[in-house]
């Protein structure tokens, strides 16, 4: 409810203010966080709780007031999104798509699910009414989410459900990045603004400009 009200205090002084109709506001978070549900505590796992998140956008002369759209987006659509929205050169090489189709027409064709990745070989593809997850040891999960969105029933193993799992593992990358470093893996000396891999010896140096 405090976010809510900080929330409303911004929108209310853009409304008060000469740019109401041509700014662009985007709301989203963090993703989710498991409460105890399928007997996690925490958010590093690939299901719908932990990978979901909140996302509004309103753009003048664009948006419907109150719609809502059941498309699966991703967070990394967001600037291809508003650079389409701004009218600037589109950049080459993004995982995101635009999705001022969607803006426009909540209900426009949508073809493409969302990827999630939790380290290399961990993937999550989400469709409009599916879920599949293969893991880095060949392990797999689908969930029907039409009728079982808190993701209780595995249906991986059902022989019926061959050409759904198909259809979304072409989504899954055949190559991971490398996981990022963690803080420890690091010595960081703020005088000289370098940090020192501790393994290794190999100094990277940030210039300050």
């Amino acid at each position: 409810s405090y976010s809510d009200a900080q929330v409303g205090r911004i929108l209310d002084a853009l409304e008060a203010g000469p740019n109401a109709d041509n700014t662009v506001v985007v709301l989203w978070s963090d993703h989710g966080y498991h409460l105890g549900e399928k007997q996690h505590w925490h958010k590093f796992v690939q299901w719908e709780r932990s990978t979901r998140v909140p996302l509004i956008v309103r753009v003048p002369g664009t948006t419907k007031a109150g719609s809502r759209c059941g498309r699966p987006v991703s967070l990394v659509d967001l600037y291809p999104t508003l650079a389409d929205l701004c009218q600037l050169p589109a950049k080459p090489g993004l995982d995101g798509r635009s999705i001022v189709p969607l803006l426009k027409n909540p209900r426009a064709k949508w073809p493409f699910p969302v990827v999630c990745i939790q380290e290399p070989g961990n993937c999550a593809v989400r469709s409009e009414n599916w879920r599949y997850i293969r893991y880095s040891d060949g392990g797999e999960e689908l969930y029907d989410h039409s009728s079982d969105p808190d993701e209780w029933t595995n249906l991986a193993a059902g022989a019926e459900y061959r050409a759904v799992i198909a259809d979304h593992a072409r989504w899954v990358p055949k190559v991971f990045a490398p996981p990022t470093p963690s803080k420890g893996e690091y010595r960081f000396d703020p005088k000289a603004f370098t940090w020192t891999n501790k393994k290794t010896g190999k100094i990277t140096r940030v210039q300050n400009k």
